[in-house]
């Protein structure tokens, strides 16, 4: 048995919420609250606003939608799905994950709900590549 891309792909999917913390926690001026405080980061995270905030979130919401795609993923290998397909729908999600990620940031709330979406269907479509 070999690593297939959709295993690979969890572990991308399961690096993206650190990410999103790393890009909340980046920097920090004063007027902001100050530099990143490592001693009490959820206190420092819950005072800030705007892209760090909305950055924070996108980490939670990664961490939210992580366990539906993992378990999809390896009921689909032990259901014995299409490799391609899943490879491929996996894929998909991640780059579904990281544009979700990248809107959220931005501020752009109808296109990141749109992606949202997106992704739940894929996951589902994942989960249900195996049924026979």
């Amino acid at each position: 048995m070999h690593f297939t891309l959709a295993y690979w792909c969890l572990l991308l999917a399961a690096l993206i919420p650190y990410v999103c913390a790393g890009i909340a926690k980046f920097g920090g001026a004063p007027a902001e609250g100050g530099a990143y405080d490592n001693d009490l980061p959820r206190v420092w995270l819950a005072k800030q606003s705007g892209w760090r905030a909305r950055a924070n979130s996108a980490q939670a919401n990664a961490f939210e939608s992580l366990p539906f795609f993992m378990a999809a993923v390896i009921v689909a290998h032990q259901l014995g799905a299409n490799q391609g397909r899943l490879d491929i729908l996996a894929f998909f999600y991640v780059l579904l994950r990281v544009a979700y990620s990248m809107a959220y940031v931005a501020g752009v709330d109808k296109v990141r709900s749109a992606i949202w979406v997106a992704s739940l269907f894929i996951n589902v479509a994942i989960l249900l590549m195996g049924y026979r």
